[in-house]
């Protein structure tokens, strides 16, 4: 159902505000890049500090704008289930193709939790749903045992792993072979390479707001067999990765888009923007990727 490099949207401010601009000149310019889809309002998105009208217009706004050009993965987890239910039903009336849920963070659920919280909006709203599961942000890790739980119900269709942890690739694919379509997403830049070479369909990408024709291009030579290829660009791309997490997410991203010209660099309190010797490693890895500012 999703595969290739999906990038993990960022969301650009504007003195204090939604810039609604610039936010619709990257989407064109992912689509532009060859991303295979999109996901506005994820984690990379600040979805934590956007107000719930805020994060409903975001989703909107990437809607109109994909046009249907490729398919729109709304983010839409809570740590609130009746919250996480209202932003799927919304994804969903505004013609999103998918909801991106993450784990409820902060309540610290059990695995009955977890399960429940998702069936509960599985239930509830008929739109495919596609698990986040990020452990080092939400505390709680959903197991490889209920995510094969989680698959058998009828709108839950794939899940994004951000834990690094490359064995959960074939522990989700043993666990859940009786489920056609489920997809392994990556979270996790870095591994991604690693995790389509062991059975992963793409990665929800945060270099992707930097760099969506590499990112893009590393995953269709992949498909296409060309190992050598996808081995190169993503020896190209490996500072960059790296480089996206030396300040706390997406503050990175969002400098190297303003160095772009494509949006400012401003995130939302408690998050402040990279210092100078963060900014540098930006700077350094984008020169190595091949990025001229």
């Amino acid at each position: 159902m999703f595969h290739g490099s999906i990038p993990a949207l960022v969301t650009p401010f504007k003195n204090g505000a939604l810039d609604r601009a610039a936010f619709a000149n990257l989407v064109e310019r992912q689509i532009a890049g060859g991303s295979a889809a999109l996901v506005p309002v994820g984690t990379t998105g600040e979805t934590s500090t956007l107000s719930t009208e805020e994060h409903k217009e975001v989703v909107s706004l990437c809607v109109d704008v994909a046009a249907g050009r490729v398919p729109v993965i709304a983010g839409a987890g809570s740590n609130s289930t009746d919250e996480a239910i209202d932003l799927v039903a919304h994804a969903k009336a505004v013609g999103a193709d998918a909801a991106l849920v993450v784990c409820p963070y902060y309540n610290n659920p059990n695995q009955d939790g977890l399960y429940a919280h998702f069936k509960a909006i599985n239930d509830a709203v008929a739109l495919p749903v596609v698990l986040y599961n990020v452990p080092g942000r939400t505390v709680v890790d959903l197991k490889p045992e209920t995510v094969a739980r989680l698959a058998k119900l009828p709108n839950v269709v794939g899940i994004k792993d951000a834990t690094g942890d490359m064995d959960r690739v074939s522990l989700h694919s043993a666990l859940i072979a009786e489920t056609e379509q489920f997809v392994l997403l990556s979270g996790d830049d870095p591994s991604a390479l690693g995790f389509l070479a062991m059975g992963g369909a793409g990665c929800i990408s945060v270099t992707a707001n930097v760099m969506p024709e590499a990112c893009a291009a590393m995953h269709k030579a992949f498909y296409a067999g060309d190992l050598k290829t996808a081995q190169e660009i993503e020896r190209r791309l490996i500072q960059l990765h790296r480089a996206m997490f030396c300040s706390p997410s997406p503050g990175p991203a969002k400098y190297a888009l303003s160095r772009l010209g494509l949006c400012a660099p401003d995130v939302r309190l408690p998050l402040t923007g990279p210092d100078a010797t963060a900014c540098e490693q930006v700077d350094v890895a984008m020169a190595l990727a091949g990025l001229s500012t």
